[in-house]
C-alpha cells in the first residue's frame, strides 16, 4: 500500500487536492427542476436495492425510508413516535402488543393500509427464505392476529422490551400484501411514506415526488431530485454554485470545509453507527482468544480516529447509545499496549505472526481505506501482515453477508437499544451470526436477560456486563463513532438531523419563497 498520511498532515495534503477540484464545475448535477419547490439534493453513494426488508446498506436505507414506513419510528430524540400506527399498547404481562393503524394511512397505489398488509409484511420478514436483515429482532412473535382492518395484535412468546425499537426502522417497513403476492418487492417501490419514487437510475439519480396522500402531514416541498456524485468535492462545488440545495456528506474532510462558505450551513450530528474492525473467529489463528486480544491491544483507536476521520468523532466501545454506553477507557485494552499484544501472540504460539486479508468498501464510509491502512501499519508491529482488499459497496455487502473474510473494516448501524443493535450478531439464532462467526453462551444469556428485563437500572447493568465481556472476548475491535453531516444553503431551513443517520427530517424542510 502507499504512504500513510497521519493526523493534520493528512488533512493538509488532502485539502490541497480538494482545493483544485473545487474549481471544477459539477456538470453531473441534475438540471434545476421546473417546480420551484423541488429540493435539489446530492449524495455520493447510491442505494444498492429497493427491497426494504433486505437492504443493510446505509445508502439504501436513506432512500427507502423516504418511500416506505414502519408501524412506528424514532423521532429526533430517539423516542418511539407514530408512523403507520397511531397508537400501541402492551398487555399487562408484556406478551401481547396491539397496534391501531392510522385510518388515513394509504399506500402510494391508492390502497388503504390494513392489518392484512402488516401481517403479510411481518410474515415475510420472519420467513427465513426472505433473508430479511432484521429477522432476529422479531423472534418473540408467535402469532399475528387481525381482529379488524385497523387492528393488529402480535402474540409473543415472552416479554420483549426492545420490540418497539426493533419495529422503528425501514427494515421493518409495511408493504402491500398484493405486492408481496405478486413478487414485485425490490423491482418497484410501493410504500406509504412521504415521497413516491418516480424514477431511479442506479448510480446516477433519483426523482421523488411528494405523496399527496401521506398520512403524516403536509410537506413543504413538491419533491426531491437527487444526483449521485461519487466525488464529494463535486458535491461541495455544486453547493457553492447553488446548483443544489442540500447534500448528505460522508467524508469528514469535505464536511469540515463547508463552514468556510458564506452561503452554506453544516449540520454536524454525533452518530450511533460505529466503525469497527471485524475479525472472523472461525478462521485460524483468530479462533484463538489470545490472538484476537492481541489484535485489540495492538490497535491505537485514537490514532485511527485522528488519521482516518480527522478526529471528527470519538473512541467508542460496543454500545454507542448515550443511555447505555460505558466509558471506553473501562474496557479491555482500551489504550494501546504493544508489549501486552506481543505477549498474547507468544502465548498463542503466534510469535512469528501471520498473514491475513482485510476487506473494505469504497465510497461508504470514505474513511475505510485510511482505517485499513492505519490498522495494517499498527498490526505489522506484532507480526501480522495485512493485505487490503478494496471492494465496490455492493460486492463488499455481498461478501460481508456471507462472512467470507479474514477481517473486515466496517461501519455498522447503531440503535437506541442494545438488544436491537446486537442480537442478530451475538445470539445463536441471530440472522447475522454468519457475519459474526462467533457465539458465547454468556453473551447470549445476557442479551436474553436484557430483552426481558423491564427495570431501566437493571437493564443498564445487564448490558454493561455484556459490553465488558464482548470487548474482552474481542471477536471485533470497536474503533470510534463518527459525526453525520448534512450541508445546505443557508436559506434552506427546517431539516431535523437524527443520530441514526435517518433523512426522514427532510419532511420538515422548507425552501425559500
Amino acid at each position: 500500500m502507499g504512504m500513510i498520511f497521519r493526523g493534520k498532515f493528512a488533512h493538509k495534503a488532502k485539502l490541497m487536492g480538494c482545493a483544485a477540484l473545487l474549481a471544477v464545475s459539477a456538470t453531473a448535477v441534475m438540471a434545476p427542476s421546473a417546480g420551484a419547490a423541488t429540493l435539489r439534493m446530492a449524495w455520493s453513494q447510491d442505494a444498492t436495492g429497493l427491497d426494504p426488508h433486505k437492504q443493510p446498506a446505509f445508502s439504501s436505507i436513506r432512500l427507502l425510508e423516504l418511500i416506505y414506513e414502519p408501524l412506528v419510528r424514532l423521532d429526533a430524540d430517539l423516542q418511539i413516535a407514530p408512523a403507520i400506527a397511531q397508537s400501541w399498547e402492551f398487555s399487562d404481562d408484556g406478551k401481547e402488543l396491539t397496534f391501531k393503524i392510522d385510518p388515513k394511512a394509504k399506500f402510494q397505489n391508492g390502497a388503504a393500509v390494513t392489518s392484512a398488509d402488516v401481517k403479510a409484511s411481518f410474515n415475510r420478514i420472519l420467513d427465513e427464505a426472505t433473508a430479511a436483515v432484521a429477522r432476529a429482532n422479531f423472534g418473540s412473535i408467535e402469532a399475528i392476529e387481525t381482529p379488524d382492518d385497523q387492528t393488529i395484535v402480535f402474540k409473543l412468546t415472552q416479554s420483549d422490551v426492545p420490540l418497539l425499537t426493533a419495529m422503528a426502522t425501514v427494515n421493518a417497513a409495511i408493504i402491500p400484501a398484493s405486492e408481496i403476492e405478486a413478487g414485485t418487492i425490490g423491482t418497484k417501490a410501493v410504500g406509504s411514506g412521504p415521497f413516491i419514487l418516480e424514477s431511479w437510475e442506479p448510480n446516477s439519480k433519483e426523482v421523488l415526488k411528494a405523496n399527496p396522500d401521506w398520512a403524516g402531514g403536509e410537506l413543504n416541498i413538491d419533491g426531491i431530485n437527487i444526483s449521485v456524485l461519487p466525488d464529494e468535492t463535486a458535491i461541495l462545488a455544486a453547493l457553492r454554485t447553488k446548483q443544489i440545495d442540500f447534500a448528505w456528506l460522508n467524508d469528514p474532510l469535505i464536511a469540515t470545509m463547508v463552514p468556510r462558505e458564506a452561503n452554506l450551513e453544516l449540520n454536524r450530528t454525533p452518530g450511533l453507527a460505529y466503525h469497527v474492525l471485524q475479525l472472523n473467529p472461525s478462521r485460524a489463528p483468530m479462533d484463538k482468544l489470545e490472538v484476537r486480544q492481541a489484535i485489540s491491544c495492538a490497535i491505537d483507536r485514537s490514532d485511527v480516529l485522528e488519521t482516518a476521520s480527522l478526529g471528527e468523532g470519538k473512541v467508542t466501545g460496543p454500545l454507542t447509545m448515550p443511555a447505555f454506553a460505558s466509558e471506553p477507557s473501562s474496557l479491555f485494552c482500551a489504550e494501546r499496549d504493544i508489549e501486552k499484544a506481543k505477549k498474547l501472540m507468544a502465548d498463542a504460539g503466534e510469535e512469528n505472526g501471520f498473514s491475513a486479508t482485510v476487506i473494505a468498501a469504497t465510497g461508504e464510509p470514505p474513511t475505510a481505506a485510511a482505517e485499513a491502512q492505519v490498522i495494517q501499519s499498527q498490526l505489522a508491529e506484532i507480526g501480522i501482515k495485512l493485505d487490503i482488499q478494496m471492494m465496490e459497496l455492493n460486492v463488499y455487502v455481498d461478501t460481508w453477508l456471507k462472512g467470507d473474510f479474514d477481517m473486515a473494516v466496517a461501519l455498522n448501524g447503531g440503535s437506541a437499544d442494545p438488544y436491537t443493535m446486537y442480537n442478530r450478531y451475538w445470539t445463536k439464532n441471530g440472522n447475522l451470526q454468519k457475519v459474526a462467526q462467533f457465539s458465547d453462551d454468556k453473551l447470549d444469556a445476557l442479551l436474553q436477560q436484557g430483552r426481558e428485563e423491564t427495570d431501566p437500572a437493571k437493564r443498564k447493568a445487564i448490558f454493561a456486563e455484556f459490553e465488558g465481556r464482548i470487548a474482552e472476548l474481542s471477536p471485533w475491535v470497536w474503533l470510534y463513532t463518527s459525526n453525520l453531516y448534512a450541508a445546505h444553503q443557508k436559506d434552506v431551513t427546517g431539516f431535523e438531523p437524527r443520530a441514526t443517520g435517518s433523512l426522514f427530517g427532510l419532511t420538515k424542510i422548507k425552501l425559500p419563497q
